[in-house]
C-alpha cells in the first residue's frame, strides 16, 4: 500500500508571496487591501464564515492558503441570482462549494419534515439563509456566473450524497449529488488530502473533471477503464484474470434500479458500507444513465504530524468583523472547545461519521492540544478560565487504535466495538488520562469540563478514567447515549446491551460519592429507530419511569443520506446481514407520522400533552393497567385542563451538542 504524500510537504504555489490574510476575503474591497488582483480558489459556503478550526471552509481555505494559493469566500450569498457568486471575479483554479458543517436539509427540517425557523450557523440564528440542497443550487449559480470555471463540491452534503441515496425529505431515491449539481469533480470525507493535491495539479493545467485517481473523491466517467476487473456488489467477478484490489471496482446496481427496487438498494448500500476501510477498500462503481459515477477508494488518515499541522494554521478563531456584534450560536457553543481527535470505530448504524470521516481515529499531540489551549487562554475573548470540551465525535477514543498496522489494513468489520469490543483493539485510556492531567495543570486554567461523547462501553475497561473524568471534567451532569434499552433496536443500532450503562453508571454514582460531587447522567434516546416496535417504547418508558429519568429533550430518528439505518427505514430489510430475497432479514420500521409521534410521547410520558395519545395507545396494546394514580402506573387517567389538545406534539425535540464534533458530522444524525 502506497504511503500518502504528506500534506505539507508541496512545493508552495507563487501566490504565498503575499502571506497569510487577518481573515479569507469576502469581498473585492478586502482582495483590494490584500494587494490581490484575483483569487486563486473562492470558497462558496451556506455557513457565516467563522474562522476557526472547528468550521470546515475555515479549515480548508487555511489549508489552501498555507499551499500558496489566494482564497476568497462567499459565505451563505443570496442565491437567487448568480450576481453574489461572482461578487470576488472569477478564480483562477476553481470553485470549491459546499453546503457548509451539516446537510442543508437536516439543518433546514425537523424529523417530522417541519420547517426550522432558526439556523445556528447564520449570525443572530436567523433561518432561510440557504437553499434546501445547497450544494446543487451553489454549484448552478456558480455555473450561471461563470460558464467555464471549474467547480468542485465537497463537505458534508456532498460526502453522504455521493452515490444514488434515499432522501428522506422527498421520499425517493435520488441521484447521485455529482450528477444533479453537475460539478467537475466531487470530494467526499475529510477532504485536506484530496483538496490539497486537486489544487496542485491544476495550477500545473490539469481540468479538474480529468482528475480521475485522487482518493476520497468521485468523478463521472463514460465506461470502466480497460485493465479492471469489475465485480457485481453481492456477486462474482467479472473480465479478465483476477486482478489485485487496486485494479478491482465493485459495481453497484444502478441508480435507475435501486430507485425502484428496496434490496437492490440495500445490497448497494451494504456493498459500500463493506468498503470503507482505506487499508483494503476498492474503487465503486455506479451507473447513472449514461454516465458512470467512479468512486476512488477513502482517503488515507492524517498522521499527527499533519493532523497538528492542520491546528496550527493562523486562524483568527473569530467571525468574520463584517458580522459586528451578531450571534452565531454555533461558534459561542464551540469557541472554547477543543478537537483533540477525528473519526469514530463505534459504527453505529444510524450516525454518518464513519461514512464522513472514517473508522480510523486521527489523533492531535499533546502539545498541539496545550498549545490551542495557551492560545484560547491568551487571546480568547471572554475567556474565564473553563474549556468546555476535550473531544471529537468520541470523548474517549484518543489514541486507541487496532494494536496491529496489518490487522487493521485487512479488517472489513463494521465495528470495532459491536457486537462486543475486538480482541484487537487497544483499549488503554492512560494517554487520556494524562492529556486530562496536563490540560487543567496549564497555568490560568480553571476547570477542563467533559460534557458528552463518552463511550462508556469503553470507558468500562478503564475504571481509572472514570473516576478521573468524575472528580475533575463533569460540571454538574454527563451526557451519554445507550440510545434504547430493548435488545432488538440496539442490534440494529449497533449499540450495547443496557446493562453497559448500568455498570458504568454505578461507577459513576460510586466515584461522585467519593469525589463528595452530586452529579447527574443524562442519557439520550432514540424515538422510531428502524427495529423498534410500540412494545419496544412501552419497555423504555416503563425503564425511564423505574430508573427516575424525565427527559426533557428527545430525538425521533431522522433518516440521514447513506446511514445504514436509513437503509432500513428506506427498504425495511437488514443490510447488516447478507442479502437476497430468501434470506433478507426484514426490518418492522415506523413510518407514519402518528406513530412517529406515539414513540416520541412514550419517551416523555411524564408530559401531560403526551397523556391523551398514550392512553389510546396503552388501551390499544391491552396495557390499559398502566393507566392510573399509582407509582406503577405509566400516566394518569386525569387530564389537566388546557393540556393534551396537541397530539403529543408538545415534547421538545433536539440535542444540544457538545464540542466540535457534534458541530460537524455527528449533527447530521
Amino acid at each position: 500500500m502506497a504511503e500518502p504524500k504528506p500534506l505539507f510537504s508541496y512545493r508552495p504555489y507563487w501566490a504565498h508571496r503575499f502571506g497569510p490574510a487577518p481573515f479569507l476575503p469576502l469581498s473585492r474591497a478586502e482582495m483590494d487591501t490584500l494587494g490581490w488582483d484575483s483569487c486563486d480558489i473562492v470558497l462558496v459556503t451556506g455557513d457565516a464564515y467563522v474562522d476557526h478550526p472547528s468550521f470546515g471552509m475555515a479549515i480548508i481555505g487555511r489549508l489552501l492558503e498555507a499551499q500558496g494559493f489566494r482564497v476568497g469566500l462567499i459565505a451563505q450569498p443570496d442565491w437567487s441570482s448568480p450576481a453574489a457568486f461572482a461578487a470576488l471575479g472569477r478564480p483562477n483554479l476553481f470553485f470549491g462549494v459546499t453546503s457548509g458543517n451539516m446537510d442543508s436539509m437536516v439543518n433546514r427540517y425537523t424529523a417530522d419534515r417541519r420547517l426550522r425557523h432558526n439556523d445556528s450557523y447564520t449570525p443572530n440564528e436567523e433561518g432561510g439563509r440557504r437553499p434546501d440542497r445547497a450544494v446543487i443550487v451553489y454549484a448552478q449559480r456558480c455555473r450561471e456566473a461563470f460558464r467555464d470555471a471549474p467547480i468542485v463540491i465537497g463537505g458534508i452534503e456532498a460526502s453522504l450524497r455521493r452515490v444514488a441515496h434515499y432522501d428522506y425529505w422527498s421520499d425517493k431515491v435520488r441521484r447521485s449529488i455529482l450528477v444533479d449539481s453537475k460539478a467537475d469533480l466531487l470530494v467526499y470525507g475529510n477532504a485536506e488530502r484530496a483538496v490539497v493535491e486537486i489544487a496542485h495539479r491544476v495550477a500545473k493545467g490539469e481540468a479538474p473533471r480529468d482528475i480521475t485517481d485522487v482518493r476520497g473523491t468521485a468523478v463521472l466517467r463514460g465506461t470502466v477503464p480497460e485493465g479492471w476487473t469489475v465485480i457485481e456488489a453481492g456477486g462474482d467477478a467479472t473480465g479478465p484474470a483476477p486482478a489485485p484490489r487496486e485494479r478491482t471496482v465493485i459495481r453497484l446496481p444502478d441508480w435507475e434500479h435501486v430507485a425502484k427496487d428496496p434490496l437492490l438498494y440495500a445490497e448497494a448500500s451494504r456493498a459500500m458500507h463493506l468498503e470503507n476501510n482505506p487499508g483494503n477498500a476498492r474503487a465503486l462503481v455506479q451507473r447513472h444513465g449514461d454516465k458512470e459515477v467512479w468512486l476512488n477508494p477513502p482517503p488515507f488518515p492524517l498522521s499527527t504530524p499533519e493532523f497538528d499541522g492542520v491546528f496550527a494554521l493562523p486562524y483568527a478563531r473569530a467571525p468574520h468583523p463584517a458580522y459586528g456584534g451578531a450571534r452565531i450560536p454555533a461558534w459561542e457553543m464551540i469557541r472554547f472547545s477543543i478537537t483533540i481527535l477525528r473519526g469514530c470505530f463505534g459504527g453505529c448504524s444510524f450516525c454518518s461519521i464513519t461514512e464522513h470521516e472514517g473508522r480510523i481515529i486521527q489523533n492531535r499531540s499533546e502539545a498541539s492540544i496545550l498549545r490551542e489551549i495557551e492560545t484560547i487562554r491568551d487571546n480568547g475573548a471572554g475567556f474565564t478560565g473553563s474549556i468546555s470540551d476535550l473531544g471529537g465525535p468520541t470523548a474517549n477514543m484518543y489514541r486507541l487504535a487496532c494494536k496491529d498496522a496489518t490487522t487493521q489494513a485487512l479488517c472489513r468489520r463494521w465495528s470495532c466495538v459491536y457486537p462486543e469490543i475486538c480482541k484487537n483493539l487497544n483499549t488503554d485510556h492512560e494517554p487520556l488520562i494524562q492529556l486530562y492531567r496536563q490540560a487543567r495543570a496549564v497555568p490560568g486554567i480553571k476547570r477542563i469540563l467533559i460534557g458528552s461523547g463518552v463511550r462508556y462501553d469503553l470507558a468500562l475497561r478503564s475504571p481509572a478514567y472514570i473516576r478521573e473524568l468524575v472528580t475533575h471534567h463533569v460540571g454538574g451532569y454527563l451526557k451519554i447515549a445507550p440510545e434504547h434499552t430493548e435488545p432488538g433496536p440496539l442490534a440494529l443500532m449497533m449499540k450495547p446491551d443496557i446493562s453497559s450503562f448500568d455498570r458504568f453508571k454505578a461507577l459513576f454514582d460510586r466515584f461522585a460519592r467519593e469525589a463528595g460531587k452530586e452529579l447527574y447522567l443524562i442519557p439520550y434516546f432514540i424515538a422510531a429507530h428502524p427495529g423498534t416496535t410500540d412494545q419496544d417504547m412501552l419497555n423504555l418508558a416503563l425503564w425511564l419511569k423505574r430508573k427516575g429519568f424525565r427527559l426533557d429533550q428527545v430525538q425521533t430518528f431522522l433518516p440521514s443520506p447513506l446511514a445504514l439505518a436509513t437503509t432500513m427505514y428506506h427498504t425495511e430489510r437488514n443490510p447488516l446481514r447478507p442479502l437476497g430475497h430468501s434470506r433478507a432479514e426484514t426490518v418492522i420500521t415506523a413510518k407514519g407520522l402518528r406513530q412517529r409521534r406515539l414513540h416520541k410521547a412514550f419517551l416523555r410520558y411524564h408530559d401531560a400533552e403526551n397523556w391523551p395519545m398514550l392512553r389510546d395507545a396503552l388501551k390499544h396494546m391491552g396495557r390499559a393497567d398502566l393507566i392510573g394514580p399509582g407509582k406503577h402506573h405509566l400516566v394518569p387517567a386525569w387530564q389537566p385542563a388546557g393540556t393534551g389538545r396537541s397530539g403529543g406534539e408538545g415534547a421538545r425535540t433536539g440535542r444540544k451538542h457538545g464540542p466540535q464534533s457534534r458541530i460537524g458530522p455527528r449533527a447530521l444524525t
